[in-house]
C-alpha cells in the first residue's frame, strides 16, 4: 500500500467513525429523552438503562452505517477537492480509478464487518434489547386472534377458538393430521395450558379420533400432557422479532412460517435481503460519495455536503418507500429491497462517465 492509499484510507476510516460517533450520540439522546419518561415509570436503575443502551448502541450504529459511510466519503472527498489534494493527484498521473482504491478498499473491510456483525453477532445482544422494549417501552400485549389456524407441518394443522397469552392458555383446540387429502387423525380438547416445569401442553378433556377408512377409533380422558411443534412464544408479541435473529435463524423461521401459511412472512424475508443488501450499499454510497465530492466547487465544501446530505436523504426515501412495497403481496421482496441499490448504482456509473469524459 503507497503512502497516498494510506493517508487516504486513514482519513477516510477516521472520518468514519467520527461520524459515526456523533450521529448515534444524537439519536441515543434524542432517544432517552423520549423514553426518560418510561424508565422512571419503570423504576429503572442507571445499571439497567445503561445495559439496554449498551444492546442498542451496536444495533442503531451499524443499522445507519451505510449512510455515516456516504456521509463520511463526501467529508474527507470535499475537503481534499477544497485543498486542491484531488488536482494534485491527478495531475501526478494517478487516475481517478486508481484513487478510488484505498475508498473501496475501506469500504470492503467496513462492509464485511458489518455483514458478520448484523448477521451473526448483534442479533445475540439485540435479544435483551427487544425483550426490554417489549418489557418497559411497549403497552402491554395481548393476543386477540380468534379461530386460529396453523399449519405445523406439511400434514398437521393445529386450531384454537382463542388464546390467552397472559395465562398461556387456549379454549377448543383441534388438532388434524392429515395423509393426502383423507383425515386420518383428530385430537381435540377443551382446553390447553403450557406447563413450563414441564415444557409440554397439558389437554383437558380431550379426544383422540383414529380414521381408517370408514372406520373410527375413538381414545379420550380428562388430562394429558403432549409436545406441540408450537410455543407460547409464538402467541407473544413479535414486535422486532427478526432483530433477535441471526442469518441462520432467520432463515429457518421463514421455512416454518411458509409451511404454516402465515401472513407475515414478508416482514422476515425483507430483513434477511436487506442483511445482505446493505454491505452493497456502502460500497455504492461510497463510490457515489467519491464522484459527487471530488470536483472543487465554487461553493466550497458545504455545498458539497448539502448534496451529499440530499443524496443520502433521497436514498432514504427510496429505501423506505420499497421496503414498505415489498410487503405488499405480489411483490418480490428481494427485489425490492435490491431497488435502492440498483438506483444509485445506475447514478454513480452515470455520473461517472461523465466525470471521467
Amino acid at each position: 500500500m503507497k503512502l497516498l492509499d494510506r493517508y487516504i484510507l486513514k482519513q477516510f476510516l477516521g472520518a468514519f467513525v467520527f461520524t459515526v460517533f456523533i450521529i448515534v450520540a444524537v439519536i441515543v439522546v434524542i432517544h432517552y429523552s423520549d423514553n426518560a419518561d418510561d424508565f422512571a415509570e419503570a423504576n429503572l436503575s442507571a445499571k439497567e438503562v445503561a445495559g439496554y443502551y449498551l444492546d442498542y448502541i451496536p444495533w442503531i450504529a451499524n443499522y445507519i452505517s451505510p449512510l455515516t459511510m456516504f456521509i463520511a466519503t463526501v467529508f474527507v472527498t470535499s475537503k481534499l477537492a477544497g485543498r486542491t489534494e484531488i488536482i494534485a493527484i491527478l495531475s501526478s498521473g494517478i487516475s481517478f480509478k486508481r484513487m478510488l482504491v484505498p475508498y473501496m478498499t475501506g469500504a470492503v473491510v467496513i462492509a464485511i464487518g458489518s455483514l458478520v456483525l448484523t448477521g451473526w453477532v448483534i442479533p445475540q445482544s439485540n435479544k435483551d434489547r427487544v425483550a426490554f422494549e417489549v418489557k418497559y417501552l411497549k403497552s402491554p400485549y395481548k393476543f386477540d386472534k380468534r379461530n386460529y389456524h396453523s399449519q405445523l407441518a406439511p400434514d398437521v394443522y393445529f386450531y384454537l377458538t382463542e388464546y390467552n397469552n397472559q395465562e398461556h392458555k387456549g379454549q377448543y383446540f383441534t388438532l388434524e393430521k392429515v395423509r393426502g387429502t383423507e383425515l386420518v387423525e383428530k385430537l381435540t380438547a377443551q382446553q390447553i395450558l403450557w406447563d413450563a416445569e414441564k415444557k409440554k401442553w397439558s389437554l383437558s378433556n380431550w379426544k383422540l379420533h383414529h380414521l381408517e377408512g370408514y372406520s373410527e377409533k375413538i381414545e379420550k380422558g380428562i388430562a394429558m400432557d403432549t409436545a406441540l411443534a408450537i410455543h407460547p412464544s409464538e402467541f407473544e408479541n413479535d414486535y422486532k422479532r427478526y432483530d433477535a435473529m441471526t442469518i441462520p435463524e432467520l432463515e429457518a423461521h421463514i421455512t416454518k412460517l411458509h409451511i404454516r401459511g402465515a401472513t407475515n412472512v414478508a416482514e422476515y424475508e425483507i430483513e434477511k435481503y436487506i442483511r445482505f443488501t446493505s454491505p452493497f450499499a456502502m460500497l455504492i454510497l461510497t463510490f457515489l460519495g467519491v464522484i459527487v465530492s471530488s470536483r472543487k466547487h465554487r461553493g466550497g465544501v458545504g455545498f458539497q455536503l448539502a448534496l451529499g446530505f440530499f443524496l443520502a436523504f433521497f436514498y432514504i426515501v427510496v429505501f423506505t418507500f420499497t421496503k414498505t412495497i415489498a410487503q405488499v403481496d405480489g411483490f418480490d421482496p428481494a427485489f425490492m429491497v435490491w431497488i435502492p441499490n440498483l438506483i444509485f448504482a445506475g447514478v454513480s456509473v452515470l455520473m461517472y462517465r461523465v466525470l471521467s469524459r
